[in-house]
């Protein structure tokens, strides 16, 4: 027995793997209706008779259901693929296709047979576009104030990349809102935005407000950043002439964008609102669902 015992091998134990920190769940706060109803049909179908491209649908917006249910979409131009590759973003990203110029037509047509009050115009970044699409921006929102006067709009514009001619013919079609997103604080530039920058950016909301326009931006929380840089972030834009900012919670659209490091609490986009209203902002709309053109038709009006 003593011989048998010791011919058995030595197992040595083995060091426990390290533990893989479990991803954060998502809260009950975050959870949508699915989209139904005779409104959210029609513009279904208006959407599709045009042949037109809304950000609801290519940026998987948690909003769709209850904006398209009251009878308001945001339109995407130029296209549905991106010269972009943003981490965070669903819209497919490549080499885009020619754009129609046509499509300034058919986007007024759809506003008017919908009848909506307030538009929201948004488009792909056209990189490879010596003017960025900046002709095809102004056509559409003269286009819809020719078929529609009584139709406010809001246009969100991509980074001109400091082509600033191209800027001005983008914001003087009569559009009663600007808006350019930042997305992230500085830091999470490269992460999140690696073909933007941050500076670039502030400037591009600068230029904006000094040519008169109401000016509007948007942050994604639950990136990873810290309270000091979104402190430093709502500095940022207000000393630039920032006056409606939107704050709403990032949701990764599929596996291959970047994972969601935190997913925030109310009551701190409830803290946010307050602090960038202390900071000199104009208006904040803050919350786990809010989006850019959340609530836009409010943003109109908002004293600046």
């Amino acid at each position: 027995m003593d011989d048998l015992l010791l011919t058995l091998p030595i197992i040595q134990a083995q060091p426990a793997a390290p533990a893989v920190p479990a991803k954060p769940r998502k809260p009950d706060w975050l959870r949508v209706k699915l989209p139904v109803g005779p409104e959210y049909a029609k513009v279904r179908r208006l959407v599709d008779e045009h042949k037109l491209h809304t950000i609801c649908e290519s940026g998987n917006c948690p909003n769709m259901g209850e904006c398209w249910g009251a009878g308001t979409a945001t339109f995407m131009i130029l296209g549905n693929i991106c010269t972009r590759s943003c981490s965070f973003c669903a819209v497919a990203t490549g080499r885009p296709n020619e754009y129609d110029t046509d499509e300034p037509r058919r986007v007024a047509e759809a506003i008017q047979l919908m009848g909506v009050k307030h538009a929201v115009i948004t488009s792909v970044n056209r990189d490879e576009l010596k003017d960025r699409g900046a002709s095809i921006w102004y056509e559409t929102v003269v286009g819809i104030k020719q078929l529609s006067p009584i139709t406010t709009i809001e246009t969100l514009i991509p980074d001109v990349k400091a082509n600033w001619a191209a800027l001005d013919t983008m914001i003087a079609g009569g559009q009663e809102v600007v808006s350019h997103n930042m997305e992230t604080v500085g830091s999470l530039y490269r992460l999140v935005r690696p073909q933007a920058k941050y500076d670039r950016s502030l400037e591009q909301i600068r230029r904006t407000k000094e040519a008169g326009k109401r000016t509007k931006s948007g942050i994604m929380l639950g990136l990873g950043e810290t309270k000091e840089e979104m402190y430093q972030a709502m500095d940022d834009l207000a000393a630039n002439g920032l006056d409606i900012l939107t704050l709403g919670q990032y949701l990764q659209p599929t596996k291959r964008h970047i994972e969601v490091a935190e997913f925030i609490h109310p009551d701190l986009f409830a803290h946010y609102r307050e602090e960038g209203l202390r900071r000199g902002l104009k208006y904040v709309e803050s919350g786990p669902l809010v989006r850019s053109s959340y609530h836009a038709e409010r943003h109109v009006n908002v004293p600046i």
